[in-house]
């Protein structure tokens, strides 16, 4: 199943289709990018394959500071971010960081491939029938949600630009301190 005819219409349905997703989670954006303290929600769970087959599920992950990237080869933006979200992920994976790369493609093995061709080493988990994307209201790609130790949804990006990893880290070690 494929979702896209071609990048461009990627591109333009995801145009419309942001703002009528912002109207819709407008409720939730003061709980996105929150201030240490605030109320925010909890990031709904799930269950997804790894390239081996084996189910990875969320909430085995509690206690860590978890980046869930949203992701898919035919993305340019989610090529050029990988590299930065590895760096992110080697640097802060000692003290209690995980990262999650959700692909959305409906061939897993492009994913595979493009995966192991940037030197990702965090686990790229395959979301083929869109439902974690659809549970997350993934509008844009790439789309990255960073998650607290308690589970609770803390920041939330749209797209990518180089310079965003900046945010990432600086959110990353927020949460990490906290």
């Amino acid at each position: 199943m494929r979702i896209f005819a071609t990048e461009k219409t990627a591109c333009r349905w995801a145009t419309v289709f942001s703002a009528a997703v912002l109207l819709f989670i407008s409720p939730y954006a003061g709980s996105v990018a929150t201030a240490a303290g605030a109320t925010a929600a909890i990031a709904p769970d799930f269950v997804l394959k790894n390239g081996t087959g084996q189910n990875i599920r969320l909430w085995e992950l509690r206690g860590q500071v978890v980046m869930i990237n949203f992701w898919a080869t035919w993305c340019g933006p989610c090529r050029e971010e990988m590299p930065q979200l590895e760096k992110l992920y080697r640097q802060y994976q000692k003290t209690g960081f995980s990262v999650i790369g959700v692909n959305v493609d409906d061939n897993k093995d492009n994913a595979i491939g493009l995966s192991k061709k940037l030197g990702t080493s965090f686990p790229i988990l395959f979301d083929q029938d869109k439902q974690v994307s659809k549970l997350y209201k993934v509008d844009a790609m790439p789309s990255s949600v960073l998650i607290d130790r308690d589970g609770k949804l803390r920041y939330l990006h749209r797209g990518y630009k180089p310079g965003y990893e900046n945010d990432y880290q600086s959110e990353v070690r927020a949460l990490l301190k906290e």
